[in-house]
Parts: structure tokens; sequence; C-alpha cells
């Protein structure tokens, strides 16, 4: 990738202000809830500097990429996840993808999503509109991806999210995603956080089946709703990180009832593994008749757009 430069001094000045960007995986109540904290305001600032987004697709772009990351504690092993979320709204909707490793990437659908007034909210449900989601997981050596669609249900990203989890893969999920901006757009604060309760072998307690009794389950309802409650009296992440909060106040004292742990801190970014090799390699594999039409009617050099990432390589015949 080439690694668009943010130029805006003031943002730069506020960046260089906060707290670093950081995802916090953590576990909590005996090992039955797990989840992540992802403070990504750099992250998306470097989205939109890649892709030069205006404030609504930022909002969009931004969400998405967000939850994406959010998904890779999730992840087992190698793994890379495709997330393609299709719509009727005006949006269209969106692509992105996380690797384990851990960078994210991705594109809007519609590059510039109309309007025909000004925004009132930040609520995205009248440019999302119905549609579906299709997530793809990819391990090496695998001879095909696992592949899960379902049809879209909140007209609302993280919602729509949390339902794929609870209905393909029957977890109990939730997400949430903030991105605050200022009174010109800037982002100046930007987060997401998602949580799971684990199936009851997942935790530290013993288990088994002589403990599935009535009680069990209604402890566990109450666990759940206790945990519910907490998630949602979160403050808004954006603006929690605009004003240099930390990651460890949210963890610690949002969730102290269920005596979290962060396990694992991971450093997550905005990236793209494209680069000018592969699109030359890529343009060698057309054979020599397809190379010779390109050299007699393209321009020189030829100009390709990563989609993904929005760098542009500008690749000379004389590499050809």
């Amino acid at each position: 990738m080439i690694k668009a430069q943010i130029e805006d001094k003031e943002l730069l000045e506020h960046l260089n202000s906060i707290e670093k960007d950081e995802m916090a995986v953590f576990v909590m109540a005996d090992g039955r809830i797990r989840g992540a904290l992802f403070h990504g305001t750099n992250f998306v600032n470097q989205m939109r500097a890649q892709h030069k987004t205006g404030i609504l697709e930022t909002m969009v772009l931004g969400q998405a990429s967000l939850c994406a990351a959010l998904m890779m504690p999730t992840m087992k092993g190698m793994e890379h996840i495709s997330w393609r979320y299709e719509c009727d709204g005006p949006a269209k909707g969106f692509s992105v993808e996380a690797d384990s490793t851990g960078y994210v990437r991705g594109y809007l659908l519609e590059d510039h999503i109309p309007i025909d007034k000004p925004l009132e909210s930040w609520d995205l449900a009248p440019f999302l509109g119905n549609g579906t989601m299709t997530i793809t997981k990819a391990h090496p050596g695998d001879k095909s991806p696992q592949v899960s669609s379902v049809e879209t249900l909140y007209k609302n990203i993280t919602k729509d999210l949390a339902w794929y989890f609870n209905q393909s893969e029957q977890i109990n999920t939730a997400f949430s995603t903030s991105i605050f901006m200022d009174t010109k757009g800037r982002v100046k604060g930007a987060g997401g956080m998602f949580i799971q309760v684990l199936p009851e072998t997942g935790g530290t307690k013993k288990v088994g089946a002589e403990t599935s009794s009535t009680p069990d389950f209604k402890a566990d309802e109450e666990l759940i709703t206790r945990v519910e409650n907490a998630f949602s009296a979160c403050p808004s992440l954006g603006k929690w990180f605009e004003e240099k909060g930390n990651i460890n106040d949210i963890v610690y004292g949002l969730f102290r009832e269920f005596k979290p742990q962060i396990a694992v801190r991971r450093n997550i970014k905005y990236d793209c593994p494209c680069c000018e090799d592969y699109y030359i390699e890529h343009l060698k594999s057309l054979g020599p008749n397809q190379i010779e039409e390109l050299k007699s009617s393209g321009p020189d050099p030829l100009e390709i757009v990563c989609r993904n990432c929005g760098s542009i390589y500008r690749i000379p015949f004389a590499k050809l």
C-alpha cells in the first residue's frame, strides 16, 4: 500500500496528543464472556486519507472497518475474513476484509453516497436499506472458503453483524462502534467494542451435562442481562477517545463486577498488501498480445488504482 499522508496540521496535533491506537482482548465472568475494545482514531483517519472519503462515506466505511477489526479475536489461527454488505439504499453497501496478521482494508460499493438534504443525525438506516450480508472465511491450505449469508434485519451495521453471529454461529454477540467528528468534519475520536457469551464449556468452572439444569439456564440468562446492561452503559467511544480516555478505564471500570482481565493487546492497522510488483506480475500474465494492445492504446505509464486501499500505481511499459 502507498500510505496516504494526513496533511491537516491541527488534526495531526490532536492525534499526537491522545492515546495511541490499540486493541485490548479481554475475558471475564470466569471465562464465560470474551470481548475486545479497539481504539481506532488513527485507524479511521488513515482509512479516510486512503480513500479521500467525505463525512457520510467516512461514517459508513469507518464503522464497517472498525467492526472488521473487532472480528479478529474470533479468528482461528491464520484466518482471513471478507465481509460484503449489499443493500438497496443509496450507500449500496461495502466490502471489507480483516486478516489475522492485523490489517483491515476495504471499500464502499458507492464511492459518493447521494444525499438530497442536509444530515439531521448519524442514523445510517436511510442510506442502507434492506439487503444481505455475506462473510467468507479462508485459511491457508483450504480447498474452498467457508461462506455464510444472512439477510440484514436492522439497517444498522453493528446490529446486523451481531445478528449474523447469532444466526450463523449461534453465539450471543454484540458490537458497538462510535466515530466522533468536530464541527469541521474531522475525525477526532473513533473506537469499537464487541462481547460474546461463550458456550458453558468455555468457562473455567466445572461444567458438563450434569450442570445443565433449569437453575443454571436461569443464571445464564441473568448473567447475559447484566453484561448487556453494562455494555449498553458504555459511553460514546468516539468522544471518550477524543477526550484522551484510555482503554483500561473502560474495560476495568465498565465491567468491574465481572472481574475482567485483559489477555492480549494488539496493534491493528488500516493497511493493504498490494504493491507495484504484484500489479506488474499480473500484467505480465496477460500475455504478449494483450500487453502490446495495452501499449498501443493506453497511456504510458499505466495507472492502476487498488480498490481496497485507494493506492495509485503508475507502471511504465518499460517494466513489462
